[in-house]
C-alpha cells in the first residue's frame, strides 16, 4: 500500500496550535470541522491519536487525517 507524499506547510511562526494547522492545511474546512475531527479521534500526530486543539505543532511534526498527511516547516528563504 502506498502512502500519500507529505504536504509541507511553510510557517511565518512556529509553534502552531493543531486547530489553526488542520485548517491551514486544508484538511478542515472551519475551527468546529478541526474540533469535530479532534474529538472524532481522527488526527495523528507523529503516530500517535491527538484530541486536543490547542497542542503545539512544532517544525517536523508530522499530522495525518485520513489518507492526508502535512508537516510545518519553515519558510523558504528568499534568493536576493
Amino acid at each position: 500500500m502506498t502512502r500519500s507524499p507529505i504536504q509541507d506547510i511553510e510557517l511565518a511562526e512556529v509553534p502552531i496550535r493543531l486547530g489553526q494547522f488542520l485548517k491551514l492545511a486544508g484538511f478542515a474546512e472551519h475551527g468546529a470541522h478541526a474540533k469535530q475531527l479532534l474529538e472524532d479521534e481522527e488526527v495523528q500526530v507523529n503516530g500517535r491519536i491527538e484530541t486536543r486543539r490547542g497542542a503545539q505543532l512544532h517544525i517536523g511534526d508530522v499530522v495525518v487525517v485520513g489518507d492526508l498527511r502535512a508537516r510545518p516547516v519553515a519558510p523558504q528563504q528568499q534568493d536576493q
